[in-house]
């Protein structure tokens, strides 16, 4: 979180990457400026959790990557297909987790 302040801390006061002129572009660059930081945190969260998932390959955690990959695709972060193909890879790892090891049985 201190992370974020700093990211928008850093944005708000850097003017040398854009100039508007009038007061609405001025107004619209305050939000996009807003908007990527709040983006950013949501999609390095989402990527944080898609990496413990894959290492830790629990359900829980594999669950809670699943839960942030649905969060940002319904706040538009990311794309509402990449969001499918994600929790589909994810739940590829679910399937071989909790899966029992198959037992060799002959006849």
């Amino acid at each position: 979180m201190f992370c974020a302040l700093i990211i928008a801390f850093r944005l708000r006061f850097d003017y040398t990457a854009h100039m508007p002129v009038t007061k609405t572009a001025k107004r619209a660059l305050r939000g996009s400026k807003a908007k990527e930081t709040f983006n950013k945190v949501i999609v390095s969260r989402l990527e944080t959790a898609i990496r413990l998932a894959t290492k830790g390959k629990s359900a829980e955690k594999i669950n809670r990557a699943m839960s942030f990959a649905d969060r940002a695709a319904k706040k538009k972060v990311i794309h509402k297909n990449k969001s499918a193909r994600i929790k589909s890879q994810l739940s590829k790892l679910l399937v071989k987790a909790t899966s029992p090891a198959k037992k060799s049985s002959k006849k």
